[in-house]
Parts: structure tokens; C-alpha cells; sequence
């Protein structure tokens, strides 16, 4: 069987989505959890973009060493030397270098004749070949570029030294016939095609990225580029999970299958879904709620008697386990970190502290600690930020024939207490209130939303709001089995991003 190679563009590409924005902290570990997951090739960012986006690239290249990492790159020298620079500390560094070449970016983006583009191609190539052994080309809305000049366009890179040739369905406007005859065609017609890899990166306009890449290995693609749930501009891009697991489930189809480690799929799903603040919906296929739910009698007598008759894969090949109590008041720290490792999280001694800290707490709180408490517990100190304000106790009054109140203390980076009381439509928006007036900062709630970790009465509540203030919007969350203190502590996470940004 040939491998697959998965080039992951969440920190890139699907960052660009509107409110998927994410800080260094929380790049980090969503990097460290496509390396968990074995991806081959993380693009880490678009290094000359902004000093932001070189910091997020030069980090993720130092910190990850079991992948490739790359930068995309306009075809021009400043951005082909940001992106070295950038990568400098990386294992294994490769350089993205994009060009259009469809008629109607040529003419009215880059206003170039085709010669130009070509030449274009022929020297942003060549240049970062005597940087790094590892170039990508990808001609940028290739699906709806003429195919005789595409071809050129491939061998110009190929020649040059590009290992990689991506063909993008750009604007997400390709049917999967289509993009199957386009790498058919670039198979009889480039000479040297074969000696590297051909790669697509579908996004989702009318639905069809994940099948269109699947098209795409069907006629002789050796790299998909897609995401984790699918996130990215517009409709978003090809779902890595659903690739994954198309492939591996039928793989005897494709006479083909991918590196990865498809027991981290769940959890990286998760990972994602609760530092971007976006939920996934519940019958997204692979890692929605409701993707191994048999709700039908007639199904669940067939699966009860015969697992196969109604399910193509099983929840624990993704990663999904049985919601069950794993720990209590009475463990000890040792059994805590022996169960953290089990989920694949290994923690430093500061960190293993902390959330066993928590962790405890929690237990004095709750009847049953399960897994996914736990596991909510460890993702929420992952992504730490610098706390400018910290909550140190509130009271909340409210009712349906009072107006709500609160009275909010915080303590500042200089351990001085600040205590403020508000009036609000309801508890929250009191909370939020006394919160304001501490902080001195215009802040806009944009969105907020409640989750329950797990089941029953007591179960652990999870608060996610967006906030903005002076054009920028941030996510914030917040953990308890007191929902007013959730919402209070995700305002306050999104308050401290905002003064760390």
C-alpha cells in the first residue's frame, strides 16, 4: 500500500476563518497535538504576514519534532527569506510557495501574462531551493486554470527543484470527476510527475472538498491538505478527519492509507472545538455527537447483535471511550498522572501540580469525576495566558422581582484586590458589569455559550464567549460546576488575552 502524506493547514488556513483566531499559547499545543496525531506536514503559518505570525511559525518549528513544518510564501524574495528565517530551528523545514495561474486571477489579481508567471515560478523556486531541500509549489486556483498551461506551470516547478506540487480547488468550485482528471492528466503529461509529490488542497463551497480529495487519490494524489473539522475561509476546507478515516476504511479501495494515529482524532476534534470557541455540530461525520448514536430500534437491534450491521468504524478508532468514572476524591497524584498519560497528555511537574490541584477541588464538588472532566480540567490549563486579573470571590443576587446585582472582586498582576458592584439584565450580565468597570476597558460580548462536560446534576459546566474590544475578538472559557462562575472566569480568560495581545 502507498501512503497518503496529510498536510495539516489549521494553523494557517484555518485560522484565516472569521473568530477561529488563535494566540501563541494555543497554537503550541494544537501543534502538539497534530504531532500526537502524526500528521506529516504542519503549515505552521504565513511567516511574513505579520511579526505575529513569524513568532507562531519560529515557535511551532523549534518546539515540533516529529513532522515537517512549513510557512507559506508569496513568490517573491521577502517572503521566501521571512519563511527561512523563520524556520530556522525546524527538524524538518519546507517553504510553500504559491502563484495563480487561472486566467482570471492572472488578469485581474496579479495582472501577469503567463510567461511572466512562469518565470515567476521558475525563479521563487529555484531561490528557495538554495535554502532548503524541502519546496512545495502550489498553483493557486489551479481547478479552474487551462490545463495545458498548468502542466507547464508543474514541470517549470518541478524543474526548478519543488518536491511538491499542490493543485488547489481554490474557491471550492470542482467537482470530484474533475479533479480527478486534472491529476490524471498531470500523470501522462509532466514528465518527471512521478518522481515527486502530488498534492491537493480542496475547500468547501459546494460541499465537496472532502470528496473531492478522495477523487484526487483515486487518480494518483500522495498529499491531502485539509484541516481539523474542516475549519477555514468561507465554507472551510477538507475535513482531515473524514479523509482519515475514509481512507483507512477503505483501504483496500484506495490500496492506500495514511500515517495516522487515528485513536487521536477525537481529541484533537475536541482540542480545536474548545480553544476556538466553535462547536462542533452534532452529526459532523467521525467526531459528532451523534456520529455512533442509534437512536432507531430497528438499528439498535442490529448493532446490539452484530456491531458491523450499522456501524463502518468503531468509536475507539477514533478515540471515542465509554463515559465512566476513572478517579476520585482519594486517588493519589501518581494514579492522576498514570491516568493523564493514558489519554496521551504528558504534563511538567508545574502543570501535573496545578491540575491535580484542580482536579481535587473539583472532586470535593462533584459525585462522580469522569474523563472527560478530567480531560477538560488539563485542555483548560494547556493554553494558559498571563492572568492581568484573576477572580477572587463574588456575590450574585437575582430573582424575578428584583434586578439583578453583583458585587465582583479580582485581584490584579500586583496582588491588589479590586472590588466593584453593577446592576445587570440578569446574573451574568451584572457579573459582567462589575467586570467592566474593573478592568477600564471597552469590551463587546459578541457570543456566548454554555456546555455540559459530562452528565447529571452536578455535571462540570463550560462557558465560551467572544469578546471584542478596539477590532479584536478573542475567545475566552471558563470551568465550573457553578455556571455563573464559568461565565464569569471565560470573560475574565478573554480579558486577559486581550491585555496579553
Amino acid at each position: 500500500m502507498k501512503t497518503i502524506k496529510i498536510f495539516d493547514t489549521t494553523l494557517r488556513d484555518g485560522e484565516q476563518s472569521p473568530g477561529c483566531s488563535m494566540n501563541l499559547a494555543e497554537k503550541i499545543e494544537i501543534a502538539k497535538q497534530l504531532e500526537m496525531l502524526k500528521v506529516d506536514i504542519i503549515e505552521a503559518g504565513f511567516a511574513v504576514s505579520s511579526p505575529g505570525d513569524f513568532e507562531s511559525v519560529a515557535t511551532v518549528a523549534k518546539t515540533i519534532k516529529d513532522c515537517s513544518v512549513a510557512s507559506l510564501s508569496r513568490s517573491v524574495k521577502k517572503d521566501i527569506d521571512a519563511s527561512y528565517e523563520a524556520l530556522r530551528e525546524a527538524v524538518a523545514p519546507r517553504i510553500h510557495i504559491f502563484l495563480a495561474t487561472s486566467p482570471l486571477h492572472m488578469q485581474y489579481k496579479l495582472k501577469m501574462s503567463e510567461e511572466q508567471v512562469l518565470t515567476h515560478i521558475k525563479e521563487s523556486v529555484s531561490y528557495a531551493r538554495t535554502l532548503v531541500s524541502d519546496v512545495e509549489f502550489s498553483a493557486e486556483d489551479a481547478s479552474r486554470s487551462d490545463m495545458a498551461f498548468l502542466a507547464t506551470c508543474v514541470k517549470t516547478a518541478i524543474d526548478a527543484g519543488a518536491k511538491t506540487i499542490n493543485l488547489p480547488d481554490t474557491v471550492g468550485y470542482a467537482l470530484p470527476q474533475e479533479m480527478y482528471d486534472m491529476i490524471a492528466y498531470m500523470k501522462q503529461n509532466v514528465e518527471g510527475v512521478d518522481d515527486i509529490d502530488l498534492a491537493v488542497h480542496c475547500h468547501n463551497d459546494l460541499g465537496m472538498g472532502v470528496a473531492n480529495s478522495l477523487a484526487a487519490v483515486g487518480a494518483g494524489a500522495t498529499q491531502i491538505e485539509c484541516t481539523i473539522n474542516g475549519i477555514g475561509e468561507r465554507a472551510g476546507n477538507a475535513s482531515l478527519e473524514e479523509i482519515v478515516m475514509a481512507i483507512h476504511t477503505r483501504r483496500n479501495l484506495f490500496d492506500a492509507d495514511t500515517r495516522i494515529n487515528t485513536k487521536q482524532i477525537y481529541r484533537s476534534s475536541r482540542l480545536l472545538s474548545k480553544i476556538i470557541g466553535v462547536s462542533i455540530p452534532p452529526n459532523k461525520a467521525i467526531v459528532g455527537a451523534n456520529a455512533f448514536a442509534h437512536e432507531s430500534g430497528i438499528h439498535q437491534h442490529g448493532v446490539l447483535a452484530k456491531r458491523e450491521t450499522y456501524e463502518i468504524m468503531t468509536p475507539e478508532s477514533v478515540g471515542l471511550t465509554t463515559n465512566k468514572m476513572v478517579l476520585g476524591k482519594h486517588s493519589g497524584r501518581h494514579a492522576f498522572d498514570d491516568f493523564l498519560k493514558e489519554l496521551g497528555y504528558n504534563l511538567s511537574k508545574e502543570e501535573l501540580d496545578s491540575a491535580f490541584v484542580q482536579f481535587k477541588d473539583l472532586c470535593d464538588k462533584k459525585k462522580e469525576v469522569t474523563e472527560y472532566d478530567v480531560e477538560a480540567l488539563v485542555a483548560q490549563k494547556a493554553a494558559k495566558v498571563v492572568e492581568h486579573f484573576r477572580l477572587k470571590q463574588f456575590v450574585v443576587n437575582s430573582g424575578n422581582t428584583i434586578q439583578a446585582t453583583a458585587n465582583v472582586t479580582l485581584e490584579d498582576m500586583n496582588g491588589e484586590m479590586q472590588e466593584q458592584v453593577a446592576l445587570g439584565d440578569g446574573p451574568v450580565d451584572a457579573a459582567y458589569q462589575a467586570i467592566e468597570q474593573i478592568v477600564k476597558m471597552p469590551l463587546k460580548l459578541n457570543n456566548y455559550k454554555i456546555n455540559a462536560v459530562s452528565h447529571g446534576e452536578d455535571a462540570l459546566g463550560e462557558v465560551v464567549v467572544k469578546v471584542s474590544s478596539d477590532e479584536r475578538t478573542v475567545t475566552g472559557r471558563g470551568l465550573s460546576t457553578d455556571i455563573i462562575e464559568a461565565s464569569m472566569l471565560a470573560y475574565i480568560n478573554a480579558v486577559n488575552k486581550l491585555l496579553g495581545a
